[in-house]
């Protein structure tokens, strides 16, 4: 008879220890480093876990949502775009976003890869609609920028964070390719062009210059003879003022004699037609020096 109390005691005792146990396995939780645990009370919106060891209400509080916070990359999309100046271009892009708000991710956007996708392929195309061609190629960062600033804007909302935005390619149809091509070709030529008149201009100025730096030293060498021919000039002048008209027919008899040298020695030469007075001015030559001596 003493057996069935002590029986139902232990029973209680063993359902009391299940309960505990229960009670530590579903009030305990343990959240990793790269997730977020969103917890719902009777169907509503309680808290949300951070990572490390958490305490719920068993059997009150349950665990609907486990959001990864790890950063994430949407798959690479294409979008037709219309540039402002009417050319159909393709643009290739990447999204990397992070959950930093895991309560209103889940609770206001039910698929968020989708709806961020869609959100980059219309932001992409009004940003693409505002250029013309040539600043899309050109300002590639400055489009990055300006998408990436909308797109978070945009899904601010959603308590997500979008780290970067890429353009990865932006291609062309055939015929704009070959227009493109035709208009490099054509600019390479003018530039070609442009390079060859400057080369002969920089030529027809460096000839000027050596022309006239030329002529510059021409006329400073006249300048020097002239100098020296005064010079002499003014030595002779002296020399007849101080001689008297004996020093004149020295100086032109001597001119005489290294004229008549200068002839004979040409090439060729074996002819040589004498003045008259030649002989006589020889002979005068010969006096004064003979006289000088």
């Amino acid at each position: 008879m003493n057996q069935l109390p002590l029986a139902g005691g232990s029973i209680v005792l063993i359902l009391l220890a299940v309960f505990i146990i229960l009670c530590v396995f579903l009030g305990v939780r343990v959240v990793g480093q790269s997730e977020k645990y969103v917890v719902e009370r009777f169907g509503r919106l309680h808290s949300v876990l951070g990572p490390g060891l958490n305490l719920i209400v068993p059997f009150l509080d349950r665990v609907a949502h486990r959001v990864s916070i790890l950063e994430r990359q949407l798959p690479n999309a294409t979008q037709d775009a219309i540039t402002k100046d009417n050319v159909l271009v393709q643009i290739d892009t990447s999204v990397f976003y992070r959950i930093n708000d895991p309560a209103r991710t889940v609770y206001r956007i039910r698929d968020v890869d989708s709806a961020i996708a869609t959100t980059v392929a219309g932001i992409v195309r009004a940003e693409i609609g505002k250029m013309e061609l040539d600043e899309v190629q050109s300002n590639r960062a400055q489009l990055i920028q300006r998408i990436q600033e909308s797109v978070e804007d945009a899904v601010d909302d959603w308590g997500i964070e979008v780290t970067r935005a890429e353009i990865l390619d932006v291609n062309l149809d055939q015929a704009t390719r070959e227009a493109m091509l035709q208009q490099l070709n054509a600019e390479r030529s003018r530039r070609a062009q442009v390079t060859e008149a400057e080369g002969m201009k920089r030529a027809v100025e460096l000839q000027a210059d050596a022309e006239l730096y030329s002529a510059e030293q021409i006329a400073k060498a006249r300048r020097i003879q002239a100098d020296a021919e005064a010079y002499a000039t003014g030595v002779v002048a002296k020399a007849i003022k101080e001689n008297g008209l004996e020093a004149a027919q020295y100086q032109v008899a001597l001119k005489q004699v290294e004229a008549l040298q200068a002839l004979g020695s040409g090439e060729g030469k074996q002819t040589i037609v004498l003045p008259a007075d030649a002989v006589e001015a020889f002979g005068n030559a010969f006096g004064l020096l003979r006289g000088r001596g």
